[in-house]
């Protein structure tokens, strides 16, 4: 039974690992513009925000208000990540529509069974019990813990022992969990965000092989292999120093372990944009890589940077599904080959063997074939199929007696882009190890594959420099996985080693006077970052816009529209003086202007692309400026743009023409079809698109000096509107009606519009929105209560 269940299940970890990302950035509907939201509901209202949930109105979450079961089944089943299109009826005759699929995905997991036979209690609200027993189950929580409360019953002992032993709750007090209690929405979110985090991230179920941690000198006569590795570093150096301790005390026990990146040094910091990875590499250097595969970021600034990165340093890189050998700067570093000679050199191989007491290692790389539109490697590096790259090297490793192989991946552990480290796993039979990056996923433990005749382990370590990877894998006589024991050290805990503190600091001295430079100043706090930037409009992306328009004017007087991609605003930024520092990290790629010419149908396609998987966060959602769009994020993918307005000279806005060709300024990665704006890519191609050269961050600076005390205010101005969001207008009344008595007021549950004209007097009301006044701006109220704001409007 419970194997059926699981088969209509997606991977829960998926929404662990979002949760990691969501606690650091805030939603495009943040808590803050919550009334009701206090510290305490904060991160949580914002967890649950930023995965498609809404509040009660635009100001009011209503975090002391009960939830109904249906809607608590469709935001459980929205974090859990279950899959609601495959699962069967669930037979209930009392589910509404905008619940069905989410309760059938509930019932088939095994999560609930319903009020009874046939009905769900789909009105009825959900007791702090019920959902007690929906979160253990479907985040699989374990663990046990002493308990004093009176009111839990042996049906809900399990499910609340996981939830205490998980420190998701407390209870209500001391001796009352509240099992009989509704829950209020406030406390839902705190539960549902809390059972995320304590997810840990692990695949699927698979029986794994007998595990057996590597001794030394085992008498079975098998090999023991150590691993170091690290991913997607982003050029955070700060505690570099503590990292070199680290390997430095692995190797001190084991001498032979290899040290491996799967690639993301690159971008990130002020680090990178002071020294284009080379702070970076000195260390790498330092710490003896044996090898590195490439990151998407690696190309970033181009081939020319890379090259540099590349030739400075004293280990190789290994790339089996990138071709090289047309680039003007990599060419002579790329080898095609499986190299077994390779040694302390700054070349490019499909894979190299290294000896590992007398034994022989097979070390291949792979890079997400996605580099082409999320970054910049140029036409000269193409990017082949990895399973067929991965396919091939195995077997050129088999042919010179290889059989213990190691891929270096930036392919993503379960990344949807369409390669990953599972189905590399699953689809490449000869693979022992792979070392994974690209996803930024904790692995807190191996995770071991079975697939086929040979099992994988995959490991990851996170990202920014926080842990070193190590994994121990002992080899049978057949070169196949006997065994296997891995962790990642916590950096933050070891101490600074001397010698890279030392070589640290000229870098950070450089780093801080540049971080420290006051550019310009911001009275209002500027929100950017993933999800803000990719799901909706934010003040810094049209401050962004309005810079890179303005710039763009001084070229072509003609260009009446910017576009900056959301994945390009990193972070926000709070009031007060804005410094080079924080603008550099806002924008840290350097991307240079572009100005497209294109017709008014490519644009309205590329607003269509944007908008495509609306409400979720999309790198490809762009921020605008001198127009201004509105789309309808419930309608299918292609058909949600509502309408689409242009800005003319006398600041007055028109409908956006099909077959009118207008100037558009963006950054260069997004004008050569950066985040598949295949339309865009379209328009370079053909040559309709110029490049003045100027850098992103650069543009912005020079915006910030134009401004009065080079002070800027930026607001939302409604250039971009989701109509699924947007308020209902309000219900027009007739003054005659408005009023209701002492003893029974009348309510109104929305915004309300009253003409009243010639009326003195409206009383006994309750409008639970704006109360809108037309005609006359005397007019008394009594006892009528707005919760909303009155208007006047003569």
């Amino acid at each position: 039974m419970l194997s059926k269940q699981k088969s209509y299940r997606k991977f829960i970890a998926t929404a662990a690992t979002a949760t990691m990302v969501t606690a650091v950035v805030a939603p495009a509907i943040s808590a803050a513009g919550f009334s009701d939201v206090s510290e305490r509901y904060s991160d949580s209202v914002d967890f649950l925000l930023s995965k498609g949930a809404k509040g009660i109105d635009g100001s009011y979450f209503g975090v002391n208000e009960e939830i109904k079961r249906v809607d608590a089944a469709v935001l459980t089943v929205m974090i859990l990540g279950l899959d609601i299109e495959s699962a069967p009826a669930s037979g209930f005759t009392d589910v509404p529509a905008r619940g069905v699929k989410a309760v059938n995905a509930l019932k088939a997991a095994g999560i609930t069974s319903g009020k009874t036979k046939t009905t769900f209690g789909s009105n009825s609200p959900i007791t702090r019990g019920e959902l007690a027993i929906w979160l253990q189950k479907g985040f699989e929580l374990t663990g046990g813990a002493d308990l004093s409360f009176k009111d839990v019953t042996k049906n809900y002992e399990a499910a609340v022992q996981a939830l205490v032993a998980n420190n998701i709750t407390k209870g209500m007090s001391s001796d009352q969990f509240g099992v009989n209690l509704n829950i209020k929405r406030g406390d839902f979110a705190i539960f549902l965000h809390k059972s995320s985090q304590a997810v840990a991230i692990t695949p699927p179920p698979v029986t794994p092989p007998p595990v057996s941690p590597p001794g030394n000198g085992e008498p079975n006569g098998n090999f023991k292999l150590s691993l170091m590795h690290t991913n997607d570093t982003h050029a955070n150096l700060d505690n570099i120093a503590k990292t070199v301790t680290a390997v430095k005390q692995i190797r001190a026990v084991k001498p032979n372990a290899l040290l491996l990146s799967a690639g993301d040094v690159f971008s990130g910091t002020l680090y990178f944009n002071e020294f284009n990875g080379l702070a970076d590499l000195e260390f790498m250097n330092l710490m003896k890589y044996d090898a590195m595969t490439f990151g998407n970021h690696e190309f970033d600034k181009g081939t020319a940077t890379l090259d540099a990165f590349v030739e400075g340093a004293k280990f190789p890189f290994v790339s089996a599904n990138v071709d090289f050998s047309a680039d003007a700067n990599l060419n002579d570093d790329f080898k095609d080959v499986i190299s077994t000679t390779a040694g302390t050199n700054g070349e490019i191989y499909n894979g190299i063997v290294k000896v590992v007491n007398g034994e022989k290692i097979g070390i291949f790389g792979l890079t997400t074939a996605e580099t082409l539109y999320i970054s910049s490697p140029g036409e000269g590096v193409k990017f082949e199929d990895y399973i067929a790259a991965a396919k091939n090297a195995v077997e050129a490793f088999k042919a010179a007696g290889v059989n213990k192989i190691v891929a270096l991946s930036h392919l993503g552990y379960m990344d949807g882009g369409g390669d990953n480290d599972v189905t590399l796993a699953k689809e490449v039979e000869g693979i022992d190890v792979i070392v994974g990056g690209h996803s930024h996923d904790k692995l807190v433990a191996p995770v071991i594959d079975t697939t086929g005749t040979e099992a994988t382990v995959i490991v990851q370590a996170n990202e920014y420099n926080k842990y070193l990877g190590t994994l121990d894998v002992e080899f049978d006589k057949d070169g196949k996985v006997a065994g296997y024991a891995g962790k990642l050290i916590d950096v933050a805990t070891m101490t600074e080693d001397a010698e890279a503190k030392a070589l640290l600091q000229p870098y950070k001295d450089q780093v801080n006077i540049t971080k420290n430079l006051v550019v310009g100043k911001t009275t209002v706090d500027l929100v950017g970052g993933n999800p803000a930037a990719r799901t909706a409009e934010t003040n810094l992306g049209n401050a962004i816009a309005d810079g890179m328009l303005a710039k763009a004017k001084t070229i072509n007087s003609n260009t009446v529209i910017a576009l900056q991609n959301g994945g390009g605003v990193r972070t926000s930024v709070p009031a007060g003086d804005i410094t080079l520092g924080q603008v550099q990290t806002v924008m840290p790629f350097g991307n240079a202007l572009a100005i497209m010419e294109i017709t008014g149908a490519e644009l309205e396609a590329a607003l269509e692309h944007a908008v495509s998987i609306a409400p979720s966060a999309n790198g490809a959602f762009l921020q605008v400026a001198g127009m201004k769009y509105t789309y309808d994020s419930r309608k299918t993918a292609g058909d949600r743009v509502v309408s689409v307005e242009v800005k003319g000279t006398d600041g007055n806005y028109s409908a956006l023409e099909a077959d009118k060709k207008y100037f558009v300024a963006t950054n260069i990665f997004t004008a050569k079809g950066g985040d598949n704006f295949s339309m865009f890519a379209k328009a370079y191609n053909e040559g309709r698109v110029s490049e003045p050269g100027f850098v992103d961050w650069e543009v912005f600076k020079e915006y910030l000096d134009a401004q009065p005390n080079d002070t800027i205010s930026p607001a939302v101005e409604g250039r971009i509107l989701d109509v699924a969001t947007m308020p209902a207008p309000p219900v027009v009344v007739d003054s005659a009606n408005f009023s209701g008595t002492a003893t029974a007021p009348k309510v109104y549950e929305g915004s309300v519009s009253v003409d009243v004209t010639g009326v003195a007097k409206l009383e006994n009301a309750v409008v639970k929105g704006d109360l809108t006044l037309k005609g006359n701006s005397t007019v008394e109220l009594s006892n009528v209560t707005v919760e909303g704001d009155t208007i006047l409007v003569d």
